[in-house]
């Protein structure tokens, strides 16, 4: 097969690893080759365009959800090391691609499937004294000299948990142990990182809606890990069946799911929320009817009015409209001079619309415009019976 071909198969297969948050086809370019090459978010928060791509399709694994599943009849193929640092090498220069997210199926043994990953990132590295981001997943069962050199090569290691728990996982896969393999290989991951490599950093990847897990268990999940492993990102990706699998009559998730779900891992990262604090409905999900951050201040009354003059960074966050920006913003802003107006917030309208009802400016409500303030109970009512 040609490298053209290569690439245009393995980095179509390579789609369901997730590199960004609610994965769209935004910003996502095709070259005259075929090659895929998508937008990621570095861990530094920097943008870089990756190649991202597969060592082989060929698996051994039986994935009920998977388009690489040992049982399923498709086209297979798979890069030798110097094949795919060379077309990789030759991307760069062309100003294709920034960087390298590279995965693989399991083909013969994890062993052997992983050091085809590290010769190629080796010859990245070294012969073509690439400086850039890579980003290298760890396979399933992965012993620790691997672990030890994936942490040494890139940038971001990853271990796809795939669902929250071992029965969960049982229902996707037979030939994946959720405990021995998938966990211990992040815990793994974590320990060797912290001693070799701190500044690299340790992703996992949820499929969401394929095993009947709820939302509270995949956040329950995600919320530990952040805890005790110093995860630096969880990703969540809404199942979409593919045919010639078990799962190809199972409905696609619906892709507000996976938008909720990356809303309120926001809220656990960046915006000081506990778990225990999230807002499910009966079934153990997050509601549809609206964002997670302005269901809890629905929910929470008491907490409101926040005085933008004198609250702390904490408090400020609580606030629907307001987020990490705008609450350094007021703070910088009110250390100058009292704020009296919506004006003075440094806000968009939006979301200043969406703040005045749960603030205070110098002791005074902002002005309730027409609409502002309608339709909060009914709307408090509805999830209530939802729930």
């Amino acid at each position: 097969m040609e490298i053209e071909q290569k690439i245009d198969l393995l980095g179509e297969a390579a789609q369901y690893d997730v590199c960004r948050a609610c994965g769209t086809h935004s910003g996502r370019m095709r070259d005259d080759l075929g090659r895929w090459v998508y937008p990621a978010v570095r861990p530094d928060g920097t943008r870089v365009s990756l190649l991202k791509v597969l060592q082989t399709n060929v698996c051994e694994r039986d994935c009920a959800y998977c388009a690489n599943r040992s049982q399923r009849d498709a086209p297979r193929t798979s890069f030798k090391p110097e094949e795919l640092a060379a077309t990789f090498d030759r991307m760069v220069r062309r100003g294709l691609c920034q960087g390298l997210f590279l995965s693989s199926g399991v083909s013969d043994n994890v062993a052997r499937a992983s050091a085809q990953m590290l010769a190629t990132v080796e010859l990245v590295r070294k012969r073509y004294a690439f400086r850039g981001y890579v980003h290298l997943k760890i396979l399933p069962g992965a012993d620790d000299a691997t672990i030890e050199a994936s942490v040494r090569l890139a940038d971001r290691v990853s271990v796809n948990l795939e669902a929250p728990n071992a029965e969960r996982l049982f229902a996707l896969s037979r030939s994946k142990a959720f405990a021995t393999e998938l966990l211990a290989s992040l815990r793994q991951a974590d320990r060797i990182r912290r001693k070799v490599g701190p500044a690299v950093s340790l992703t996992t990847q949820f499929v969401v809606g394929a095993a009947g897990e709820t939302d509270r268990e995949i956040l329950a999940t995600a919320t530990a890990l952040y805890r005790d492993l110093g995860l630096a990102r969880a990703y969540y990706s809404a199942f979409q069946p593919v045919r010639d699998t078990p799962l190809e009559e199972l409905s696609p998730t619906p892709t507000w799911r996976e938008q909720r779900l990356y809303q309120v891992d926001m809220l656990l990262r960046r915006y000081g929320y506990c778990f225990d604090e999230l807002c499910f409905n009966a079934q153990g999900n997050l509601p549809r009817e609206a964002d997670p951050k302005q269901v809890w201040a629905w929910r929470h009354p008491e907490f409101f009015p926040v005085e933008v003059n004198t609250a702390n960074r904490e408090a400020l966050l609580r606030v629907p409209g307001i987020g990490p920006i705008t609450a350094q913003r007021i703070i910088s802003r009110r250390r100058v001079a009292t704020l009296r107006d919506l004006r003075d917030l440094g806000m968009g309208a939006a979301s200043a619309r969406r703040a005045a009802p749960y603030i205070l400016l110098d002791g005074r409500a902002p002005t309730r415009q027409l609409g502002l303030w309608e339709g909060v109970g009914e709307a408090v009512a509805a999830l209530d019976a939802a729930s």
